[in-house]
C-alpha cells in the first residue's frame, strides 16, 4: 500500500546525507576512543569508554536519528516532539552502547560474548529508535508493518555486533575510516527500514493542536552543542596517546626496569 501523504525526504537529499555524515563521524570518534581504551586501565579506560559510548550512541546513532527525522513529514499535520521521551531515547542509546562496549573491552572478546553483547546492544538501539518515534506528536495515527519492524531489529543486531567487533579489532586510521563508513551505512539502513515499517493514517476532518517541541527549535541548539562536543572529542582524541604509542611506552618502561634490575644484580 502506498502512502503518498508520508514524506521521508521532505528536505531532499540534505537530511539523509547529513545524517550519514554525522553517523560516520560519531562512529569514527568512538572507534578511535576505543583504541585508547584498550591500551589503558582503571579510570583512564572508563573515561575513554564513556567518550566512545557518547560518540557512537549519542552522535553516531541518536543525533543521526533525529537529523534524519527532520526530513519526515505527513500531510495535514504538524509534527512535534515530547521532551521526556526524546531524552529517554538518548539515555537508551548511550547507555546500551556503553554496556556493549564494556562487555568487549574487558578480557578476550570471544564470539559467544561478542554475539551476546551485539544482540543486547542491537535490541537496545532498536528500542531507542522506536522510543524516539513514539516521541513524535501529530494528529495522524501510526501502526507498524511487522515484517519490516522485525527486519529493522535484525539489522540493528547485526550492525551492533559488527560495530562491537570493529571496536575490539580495528586499528589504524585507514581501517578506522573504512569501518566508520560501513557502520554509518548500517545505522542509517536500520533507521530507514524502521521508518519504512511505519504505516501512517492521516487525520480526517479538523485536526487538534499538536503540543510539544518544534523540531527546528530543538535541533538548532542541539547542533551547537553537538559542534562543541565534537570539537572537544576531537581534541581529546588528538592529544591522547595512540594505542601504539602507549604500547611503545610500556615496552620502553619494561626494558628500563629490566636494565636497572640487571645492574642492581650485578
Amino acid at each position: 500500500m502506498t502512502m503518498d501523504h508520508v514524506h521521508h525526504f521532505s528536505a531532499g537529499a540534505v537530511t539523509p546525507a547529513l545524517s550519514y555524515l554525522i553517523s560516520c563521524l560519531g562512529c569514527a570518534l568512538g572507534l578511535m576512543s576505543m583504541q585508547r581504551a584498550r591500551a589503558h586501565g582503571g579510570w583512564s579506560r572508563r573515561a575513554w569508554l564513556a567518550l566512545a559510548a557518547v560518540s557512537i550512541g549519542g552522535t553516531g546513532i541518536w543525533v543521526m536519528h533525529f537529523v534524519a527525522m527532520m526530513g519526515f513529514a505527513v500531510d495535514g499535520t504538524e509534527i512535534r516532539y515530547d521532551l521526556f521521551r526524546t531524552v529517554i531515547s538518548l539515555v537508551l542509546a548511550v547507555g546500551i552502547v556503553a554496556i556493549g562496549l564494556s562487555a568487549v573491552v574487558n578480557g578476550r572478546a570471544g564470539w559467544g560474548r561478542l554475539i551476546g553483547a551485539g544482540t543486547i546492544t542491537g535490541i537496545g538501539v532498536a528500542s531507542m529508535h522506536y522510543v524516539g518515534i513514539s516521541a513524535m506528536r501529530m494528529s495522524a495515527s501510526v501502526t507498524y508493518a511487522v515484517t519490516l519492524l522485525v527486519l529493522s531489529i535484525v539489522i540493528a543486531v547485526v550492525a551492533a555486533t559488527a560495530a562491537l567487533w570493529a571496536t575490539f579489532n580495528v586499528r589504524g586510521m585507514a581501517a578506522t575510516v573504512a569501518a566508520a563508513l560501513i557502520m554509518g551505512v548500517a545505522v542509517n539502513g536500520m533507521h530507514y527500514t524502521g521508518m519504512a515499517a511505519m504505516q501512517v493514517t492521516p487525520p480526517i476532518g479538523r485536526t487538534t493542536a499538536v503540543t510539544g517541541l518544534d523540531a527546528y527549535a530543538f535541533f538548532g541548539p542541539l547542533a551547537m552543542v553537538l559542534g562543541v562536543l565534537t570539537a572537544l572529542s576531537l581534541l581529546a582524541v588528538g592529544i591522547g596517546s595512540t594505542e601504539k604509542e602507549i604500547a611503545e611506552d610500556l615496552w620502553a618502561e619494561q626494558q628500563l626496569r629490566t636494565l636497572l634490575g640487571d645492574r642492581a644484580d650485578g
